[in-house]
């Protein structure tokens, strides 16, 4: 059903006085699909919708909205009503729409919660952001080492309905440290009488509580598992991270990424809703200073005045050049920032990995160098097209290595390697091909650099 059928649906509903038929047309939603048609209509239409479902259908829907649609709706709940839903929400899920209410309304929310729902909230929130910690659950489902198989499948059917996964139970010593993993169809196939402890899987492929999110998604596509164990440096097991959750991150660090190799700054919101100014604050400092960055190839320009006066028919090939080194520095900067993302190459490969990308530019430069030589001997003779030609090889040689080096170098520095946005490296490659195109056209043609 799209949003127009809904919609319609929805108004005969409230048109007919018959909640009813509303909540038939809901409850055959799937609450993906649900949240973003709410999240169309105005706040007071959303809330009465809401009001006709289930609280746990409620809660449910709440981990689909966006924050901004989450705190709108949330500044128009009563306090009891939305008690009710945070303690039915998912644990990581509570905590991070807690982080974003007002202090005022936390502590009133707080008064309403139970006093482990309220110590839950403040344990996740109080991890730093971006860590294992801040994006995990503890909706977990644990078992005991001394367990028989027959207690953990009752163990597991009483912890199920506040857990986020039953598929891996996480087995535990008297002390809460982690021992392993099980499986929930190996314990479903083992016999009854069976301990527990047979059965796990020793290595539970646990992050530590402190690690970066990115890593941690990482970690989860690397092994291809539901979830994973989240501990602390006793190896005590805290929450658990799940695979929908690293889908999540893996999302946002590629738009951040996306963002920063566009030389914009990150967003906290989408396109759409950003305001005017934001957009115009998050861009305007990247293109002053790449303005003044494009001096540099204006002072080229300025300082082999002679040499383009004397032949003019350069000037036609300039923007084709600085442009080819652009591209090639921005083409090597994408394929090095994604593979430092991803853990492809590290700090150590630069020497392999600038190598191989000589070698490339110098293969791709003389390729462009043959298609751009005719076109040279046609509008300024032999002599342009030798310095054309030369140029080209050399320029994108230049720019390749530009792109492929800076990601390196500012990693080296503990800065996103993303920052070595396409718009850096093409003015950097731009002012250094002015200089290069103009040198090669004074050495070759035999004119003096400098204007008189």
């Amino acid at each position: 059903m799209n949003y127009e059928q809904l919609a319609v649906a929805v108004q005969s509903g409230f048109s007919s006085g018959d909640p009813q038929e509303i909540q038939a047309f809901l409850a055959a939603e799937h609450p993906a699909d649900l949240a973003a048609h709410i999240a169309e209509w105005p706040v007071d239409h959303a809330l009465q919708i809401l009001a006709l479902l289930p609280i746990q259908r409620q809660a449910d829907l709440f981990g689909y909205f966006e924050p901004d649609d989450q705190l709108e709706l949330t500044e128009q709940l009563p306090e009891d009503r939305l008690a009710a839903l945070f303690t039915e929400m998912n644990a990581d899920e509570r905590a991070d729409l807690f982080a974003e209410l007002p202090e005022s309304t936390q502590q009133a929310l707080l008064k309403r919660l139970k006093r482990e729902e309220r110590e839950d909230i403040r344990r996740l929130a109080a991890y730093e952001e971006e860590t294992a910690g801040a994006i995990m659950t503890t909706d977990f489902v644990a078992l005991d080492s001394g367990m028989t198989v027959r207690d953990a499948i009752e163990s597991l059917r009483a912890q199920a309905p506040d857990s986020e996964t039953i598929y891996r139970a996480y087995v535990l010593d008297e002390n809460k440290q982690l021992l392993g993993a099980l499986r929930l169809q190996n314990l479903i196939f083992a016999r009854p009488d069976r301990k527990v402890s047979e059965l796990i899987e020793a290595n539970a492929l646990a992050v530590h509580v402190d690690d970066d999110q990115e890593e941690v998604a990482r970690h989860i596509a690397k092994y291809d598992v539901l979830a994973v164990p989240v501990v602390d440096a006793g190896n005590r097991l805290l929450g658990i991270i799940t695979y929908d959750d690293a889908m999540d991150i893996a999302e946002e660090e590629a738009t951040e990424d996306i963002h920063r190799v566009g030389a914009v700054g990150d967003l906290d919101i989408g396109v759409r809703d950003a305001p005017l100014f934001m957009m115009y604050r998050k861009r305007i400092v990247w293109l002053v200073l790449l303005v003044f960055g494009a001096l540099f190839s204006s002072g080229g320009i300025a300082y082999f005045e002679d040499t383009i006066s004397a032949y003019v028919a350069l000037v036609f090939f300039l923007p084709m050049l600085i442009g080819s080194a652009g591209n090639a520095g921005s083409q090597a900067a994408t394929l090095m920032v994604r593979a430092l993302a991803i853990g492809d190459v590290e700090m150590k490969d630069w020497g392999v990995m600038i190598g191989k990308e000589l070698l490339v530019a110098i293969a791709l430069g003389g390729t462009m160098a043959i298609a751009v030589s005719g076109i040279g001997i046609f509008r300024g003779g032999p002599d342009i097209a030798m310095v054309v030609a030369l140029t080209m090889i050399i320029v994108v040689t230049f720019g390749s290595l530009i792109g492929m080096s800076l990601p390196f170098l500012l990693q080296r520095l503990k800065i996103d390697p993303a920052t070595a946005s396409a718009p850096l490296v093409a003015t950097l490659a731009d002012g250094g091909g002015v200089l290069i195109y103009f040198a090669i056209a004074t050495a070759i043609l035999g004119l003096p650099a400098i204007s008189t």
